[in-house]
């Protein structure tokens, strides 16, 4: 199917990636790739004022990438393609929850502390495994999935966070 929708011949395919395997490698990581750099771009937005809101707005692009990049149900970021041993100890998101944990750290002078970490790569899982789970069967996403997840995700992680100021 690759060689078909890329207009080249299975040996051409071949000839850049040894297996299938490899070409899902490939695909995970451009997925990867492509959540990292809407994360950089979208969560430096000064329009999100608090870290909850900015937070939201991470969860938000991952959702999105769901419903819009070709793969991404089945692959999400790579780490579901646990066919091989893993070569580097930190996960695919894990390094999702670190860009984030970086922005809300220089962005809004947060302790980015081992607990910290933790439990941003704890909501990370948790998200994948959620919104993953909300659109098994619903093209757009389960809503009561994807509100359960962002509730889930705030109770990590508020605990480790500032307390923000009340809405004036």
């Amino acid at each position: 199917m690759v060689a078909e929708r890329a207009g080249a011949s299975i040996g051409t395919v071949y000839r850049y990636f040894p297996d299938r395997i490899a070409v899902l490698q490939a695909l995970a990581a451009r997925n990867l790739d492509r959540v990292l750099e809407r994360i950089r771009a979208e969560l430096v937005e000064e329009k999100y004022d608090t870290w909850t809101t900015t937070l939201t707005a991470g969860f938000d692009i991952f959702v999105d990438a769901f419903r819009t990049e070709p793969g991404f149900r089945s692959l999400r970021v790579g780490d579901v393609l646990d066919l091989r041993p893993a070569s580097n100890p930190t996960t695919f998101n894990s390094r999702v929850a670190e860009e984030m944990l970086r922005i809300l750290t220089e962005r809004f002078e947060l302790d980015g502390g081992r607990e910290t970490q933790f439990a941003f790569e704890t909501a990370v899982e948790v998200t994948d495994a959620l919104v993953a789970r909300a659109f098994a069967r619903e093209t757009d996403g389960d809503d009561a999935f994807l509100d359960q997840a962002r509730t889930i995700v705030h109770s990590i992680i508020v605990e480790h966070l500032p307390k923000e100021p009340a809405a004036a």
